[in-house]
């Protein structure tokens, strides 16, 4: 009987609770929905661009170890710091003012069409200053990247802004001082970057009239590569140019470079989708296709035309599909990749080949990697861009729409003309101010030795110091 009775109480008691607990689910479920509702951030999007984020840091040392590898021995660690300071520079400057001049603009005066309008047509404002009211628990309220916390999208913003001017150093190494290289880039990317970024991104008018940059063609490769050339213009060729070989001191440093670059390249590009949807899987797949087609082509090209494939040639290749897709990622189909990579490539190749016979010291053929690739990428964006791909971007001629070629070049030309020219003044007003190369005689003994007081190879390897060891603090002392 108490068995019963107990059995009948618990069975009760259970029967009791079960409403209670179905309301109080319905009553959690209803409360997420609500948070969901109040706040969209998704953490899916947000792990995929918090790692395309160090995916594109990690290019920084990768272009480090690229140019370091193709300089000669005593400029190596002069060139790998032209690429890492810009992890300090840019990532201060970005956090203090250059994010907001990129990127802010004020929400009520977007017109219809949710564009800048007025001077928010040409730059940002100053309201996000020192990160003031970017959070990492809400989205920016401009609508950039809605479902990722403000504060993700512009760490994501800051690595694109720290390798680009360092893409610039290519064309000036083994001269120019580390001081005036250190004031170029603050001043390059506040008054050349910034802009640029937020005329295409940033609610801009090249974005208003519906030029096309998925990632960076216009914003990084041709930005950096028409400054590189102005740059090694103004500040002259190596005293030894034209009468010695300058052959790269450590291949393999190159080709640890551009496996490095290449795989941050999925961040650049899969990450520019700002979400970790079908757009980014489109990127990613695009990226990896025309870098391989890049890489093969110029490949083959350079058998047929040189009788050799060489390893420094494939990396150039892969570079040059690379930069050619940038713009492109996110608005092309995967055949459409494959011929922007293949072509890229063939116009990369000849364009150092012509810069060669000119004789122009444009030291690691920054111009014709970026420059051309970048340029070249960003018309054939025009050509091949499909609506199929992306109904936020446009479709291009092989889908009916000549005129986007048009648009296209009209970005491309605003950047030569804006960059060429903030490069000029740049350099003209510092060059009041400070030397910009090195004595003639300081390039003989190499800029490791003279701009860091260290160098990379030492004579007595084994003892791990060398010639610089009477100068530097950390040194043994000698008995």
């Amino acid at each position: 009987m108490i068995k019963k009775s107990l059995t009948i109480g618990i069975l009760a008691l259970w029967l009791l609770s079960v409403p209670l607990t179905d309301n109080a689910l319905a009553q959690d479920a209803a409360g997420a929905a609500a948070a969901v509702a109040a706040n969209p951030i998704d953490p899916g999007d947000t792990a995929w661009m918090l790692i395309s984020s160090a995916l594109v840091l990690l290019m920084t040392p990768g272009l480090a170890f690229f140019y370091g590898g193709l300089v000669r021995s005593r400029n190596v660690l002069n060139t790998m710091m032209m690429s890492l300071v810009m992890m300090g520079v840019i990532g201060v400057t970005w956090t203090l003012w250059g994010y907001s001049l990129a990127f802010d603009v004020t929400r009520s005066n977007l017109n219809d069409k949710g564009f800048g309008q007025g001077l928010e047509t040409f730059i940002g404002g100053l309201d996000w200053m020192f990160l003031n009211n970017v959070t990492a628990d809400t989205p920016d309220p401009i609508g950039y990247a809605p479902t990722i916390p403000h504060q993700v999208f512009m760490v994501y913003q800051m690595m694109f802004a720290i390798i680009t001017p360092a893409l610039i150093s290519g064309a000036i190494v083994e001269r120019v001082t580390f001081k005036t290289y250190f004031w170029f880039v603050l001043l390059w990317s506040t008054f050349i970057y910034s802009p640029l970024a937020h005329w295409v991104w940033g609610r801009g008018w090249l974005q208003a009239i519906g030029s096309l940059d998925f990632a960076g063609g216009t914003v990084v490769h041709i930005s950096s590569g028409v400054s590189a050339v102005v740059a090694a213009w103004m500040i002259g060729p190596r005293k030894d140019h034209l009468n010695k070989p300058h052959t790269p001191h450590n291949v393999p440093y190159v080709l640890l470079g551009i496996g490095m670059l290449w795989f941050g390249w999925f961040g650049f590009n899969g990450g520019s989708a700002l979400s970790s949807g079908s757009l980014a899987t489109v990127a990613f797949v695009t990226t990896m296709i025309s870098a391989a087609a890049g890489g093969l082509t110029w490949t083959i090209v350079e058998w047929v035309l040189r009788g050799k494939p060489t390893a420094v040639g494939i990396a150039s290749g892969f570079l040059a599909g690379l930069v050619g897709i940038t713009p492109a990622a996110g608005f092309v189909l995967p055949v459409g990749a494959l011929l922007i990579g293949s072509i890229t490539s063939v116009c990369c190749f000849f364009a150092v080949s012509f810069r060669a016979k000119l004789g122009f010291d444009d030291s690691l053929d920054t111009f014709p990697i970026h420059g051309v690739g970048g340029t070249v990428g960003a018309l054939l964006t025009g050509v091949f861009a499909t609506k199929a791909v992306n109904d936020l971007g446009n479709d291009g001629l092989f889908s009916g729409n000549p005129g986007l070629i048009v648009t296209q070049f009209v970005g491309v030309l605003a950047t030569y003309v804006f960059a060429a020219v903030g490069t000029f003044v740049i350099l003209k007003i510092l060059g009041q101010f400070m030397e910009l190369r090195v004595p003639l005689s300081a390039e003989d003994q190499g800029l490791d030795i003279g701009q860091h007081g260290e160098e990379a190879y030492g004579e007595d390897f084994a003892g791990g110091f060398s010639s610089f060891e009477s100068s530097s603090p950390f040194a043994p002392k000698k008995i």
